[in-house]
């Protein structure tokens, strides 16, 4: 196809692929739906809705609503039908891409379909930050840098000294920060404070996992005003569904059930932990998500046995410095038994 640009020829697609099982600890979905009475509430909304009409423009109703409960300036939130929109936006208006290794793919697979420069950097033997090979890329030329933290697929919390050294080089040299945190309710961090402080940090959120709502593709980003009018720009007019709109809009009025969600799968988090580091084969790595990342001897042969018993994971071996290693979901408390029964009676336990 000569009327595409030739960078795209061949580009792989984004590395999912849907797999069919009882239990599904794959996609660090929360595995609660919403309370009852809140979905009745939805749905009544949703029966008064004019589908005929499109939505607001720049998702205003929610946007107003958002900035009252995270008391942050409504002209620094952008929403848009995912986070993963925000990241391609933002790394379209990127000069060049910071990124680290194992990391996030949609950062790099973003960088890739817009061709913008992009360099990541391999963590530490133990998943550390590689801090003077970050500080030394961001001073060399203004760059935006993603950093998950909690941190995705590793599921380690970087400290905080560590993110403000960060943010203050990206300062000094006019780049910007996007510290995603997807996974910030389970860890109990918050950098909210430290982008109000510095412009050069923004901060990425999803509604899909404390908040239960992945099924409806809903994220923001939480930056200064000159940040969002760049990024507001990407996002296509009227992009934010109008169904998508009355779900969000109800949630926030309502958003008590979240810390019980969180509080029963931090307990869950725990119990597993401490489970599986009496795995004779597997080596469980420190959570501050709603996931573990797991090294085992053999990832395809772990990934086939447990599928076999009706669980599906994810596999992460093709990641760098990831050999061996799949990632588990914390489910429901009957999920994780069964996942742990399984984990404990695999094949490759009796001939360790």
């Amino acid at each position: 196809m000569k009327a595409f640009k030739p960078h795209l020829q061949g580009l792989p697609s984004y590395p999912y692929q849907k797999v069919e099982a009882a239990i599904k600890l794959d996609q660090n979905e929360s595995p609660y739906d919403l309370p009852p009475e809140l979905k009745q509430t939805i749905l009544e909304r949703l029966e008064h809705l004019e589908l005929n009409r499109y939505p607001t423009l720049h998702a205003e109703d929610v946007r107003e609503k958002l900035s009252a409960h995270l008391d942050w300036p409504v002209e620094g939130l952008v929403v848009s039908p995912g986070s993963n929109l925000l990241i391609q936006a933002l790394v379209q208006a990127a000069g060049r891409v910071l990124d680290t290794a194992p990391s996030f793919p949609h950062y790099a697979f973003s960088a890739r379909i817009s061709a913008t420069p992009y360099q990541a950097i391999r963590l530490g033997e133990g998943f550390e930050l590689p801090m003077e090979a970050l500080l030394e890329a961001l001073q060399a030329n203004p760059a935006v840098l993603f950093l998950p933290n909690p941190h995705a697929p590793t599921a380690r919390l970087f400290a905080e000294g560590e993110i403000r050294r960060l943010a203050d080089q990206a300062a000094q040299t006019g780049g910007l920060l996007v510290i995603d945190e997807a996974y910030h309710q389970f860890s109990g961090t918050d950098f909210a404070s430290l982008a109000r402080a510095n412009p050069h940090v923004a901060l990425l959120r999803t509604f899909s996992k404390a908040w239960g709502l992945g099924g409806i593709r809903a994220g923001y980003l939480m930056a200064s005003p000159e940040v969002c009018n760049v990024i507001q720009n990407f996002v296509p007019p009227f992009g934010l569904p109008a169904h998508t709109a009355q779900i969000l809009l109800a949630v926030l009025e309502s958003p008590g059930y979240v810390q019980g969600i969180v509080q029963a799968l931090r307990a869950e988090r725990e119990r597993l932990y401490q489970a599986l580091q009496k795995h004779p084969t597997w080596t469980v790595y420190q959570s501050q998500t709603n996931f573990f990342l797991i090294r085992t001897p053999d990832a395809a042969a772990a990934y086939r046995a447990l599928l076999q018993k009706g669980i599906l994971v994810r596999r992460q071996d093709h990641y760098p410095g990831l050999e061996g290693c799949i990632r588990v979901s914390v489910g429901t408390p009957q999920e994780n038994q069964r996942f742990l029964e399984a984990a404990f009676s695999l094949a490759e336990v009796s001939h360790a």
